[in-house]
């Protein structure tokens, strides 16, 4: 059966397995993973496929994929991708959605991380941009600035991050304080993620551009 988007946010149990993932990675020190985070890569993901004239239930695809693409952290952060999309399969099948679908979730989930995925998809492409772009200083959990490894300064050294569609450009604009963190420090971190969200593009007939004060990079 088709399983909506709204059954999936709703659901108690997927509730507690974002807000228990993103406990654990509060323990490891990583920036913000919890409903923040997934809103707005669930949010940007459809936008992407609408700009692109995806029908619906495609959006709503990449909207469940977005929503529970990080629910593996609740294992490990280690090849969370893959343990999300296992856990993925368990509960969306045991909701009742129809194979096809999960399979283009599940899929989705699997191949969001740099280290190991591939845009197989179009719900799988978009996912990677809408998550990948999700740089910004509310991210930043810890309060001691003089504490901060690199992650937390370039996260915080973001004053504004905005992913603009075009035509058939999708573009990343950034605006960082230099006095926070440098443009050398998020090529250093974000090299492999911007990287990625190339092939993602490609992947929706989009070329991806980063901008980052004013000056583009890619």
């Amino acid at each position: 059966m088709k399983i909506s988007f709204e059954k999936v946010k709703n659901d108690p149990a997927i509730q507690t397995y974002i807000k228990a993932a993103d406990e654990s990675l509060v323990a490891l020190g990583y920036t913000e993973h919890s409903f923040a985070h997934v809103g707005k890569v669930l949010d940007n993901a459809a936008r992407i496929l609408e700009h692109l004239g995806y029908d619906e239930d495609t959006v709503e695809l990449a909207k469940i994929a977005g929503y529970m693409h990080d629910i593996g952290n609740l294992v490990n952060r280690s090849e969370h991708s893959q343990s999300g999309a296992v856990m993925a399969f368990r509960i969306l099948d045991k909701m009742g959605m129809n194979p096809m679908d999960i399979a283009t979730v599940v899929t989705a989930i699997g191949n969001h991380d740099e280290g190991t995925g591939v845009p197989v998809n179009a719900v799988s492409a978009a996912l990677i941009l809408a998550d990948k772009s999700d740089v910004r200083r509310t991210r930043v959990r810890n309060i001691d600035t003089l504490a901060f490894d690199i992650h937390d300064r370039v996260n915080y050294s973001v004053t504004d991050s905005e992913l603009e569609l075009d035509g058939d450009i999708i573009r990343l604009s950034l605006t960082i304080d230099t006095e926070i963190g440098s443009i050398i420090d998020y090529f250093e971190i974000f090299l492999s993620r911007m990287k990625m969200c190339t092939h993602a593009a490609k992947k929706l007939g989009l070329s991806f551009k980063l901008t980052i004060n004013g000056q583009s990079f890619i």
